[in-house]
């Protein structure tokens, strides 16, 4: 049987986890396009039911429900036509007691999910042990940050909790706080296996509260423009404080 009504319980199911507030409720999240649906089935996420149109890809012991090709386009948001689409439980965000050694990516209130999921996108690539996200932060599991990150999101831990806690927390367990900012020395600090590195707002940067906990660091400049993308500060700091970190 193929859905063909976009008015069908189980698509306006699937279609309200668009929305921040029903993933919150629900526990939930939506998965969207080929390559995704797949990493997250073989990174061992937790999918419940797969959408997919007829004579697409299919995975043993999930729920497989066919849909046409105006259903599938209803489901999901991305411009170009998807093949599959998946809800997915989403993954425990609480902060561990013990953060694990390495670098921690620390995001305070970034807005844009683009951002976000390329941020986690990049961490993964470099190796970092997690991300921590503040919860006035987007949705790492909304549609457009699981697009940006590409799969990464299920490849390490993501954390949410109130980063002025965490970072004491952080603190006490020997970790060094850096933050980029415009009042900051060009100097880093010495790097340790233990480095969080705190990426703030796209227009307003760190908060006081924030700043108020960590080294604060400027990037050298050598052009006209005084800052950067948050995306990539992110990723040139990532590679800068890794490629410091001792052995």
């Amino acid at each position: 049987m193929i859905i063909t009504s976009r008015s069908n319980e189980r698509i306006k199911a699937a279609r309200a986890l668009q929305d921040a507030k029903t993933r919150k409720e629900t526990g939930l999240h939506l998965i969207e396009g080929d390559k995704l649906v797949s990493d997250a089935v073989e990174s061992g996420a937790r999918v419940r039911t797969v959408f997919t149109k007829e004579g697409a890809k299919t995975f043993e012991g999930i729920e497989t429900v066919y849909v046409s090709d105006g259903v599938m386009d209803a489901i999901s948001s991305a411009r170009t036509p998807q093949n599959l689409c998946a809800i997915a439980e989403t993954p425990e965000t609480a902060c561990p007691a013990v953060y694990p050694a390495g670098l921690v990516v620390v995001l305070d209130r970034l807005q844009d999910p683009g951002n976000l999921g390329t941020i986690i996108r990049t961490a993964d690539a470099l190796g970092a042990a997690g991300v921590l996200v503040s919860p006035d932060s987007a949705d790492p599991f909304s549609p457009k940050a699981l697009r940006a990150a590409m799969g990464s999101t299920y490849h390490l831990p993501v954390y949410t909790g109130a980063l002025k806690e965490e970072l004491i927390r952080m603190r006490e367990q020997g970790f060094c706080c850096i933050c980029g900012h415009l009042k900051g020395s060009e100097t880093l600090p010495a790097i340790t296996r233990r480095t969080a590195l705190v990426i703030g707002n796209e227009g307003q940067g760190v908060s006081d509260e924030t700043a108020a906990l960590c080294t604060l660091y400027r990037m050298p400049m050598r052009g006209r423009a005084e800052s950067l993308n948050a995306a990539v500060f992110a990723a040139l700091m990532m590679q800068t404080i890794i490629n410091s970190m001792p052995e």
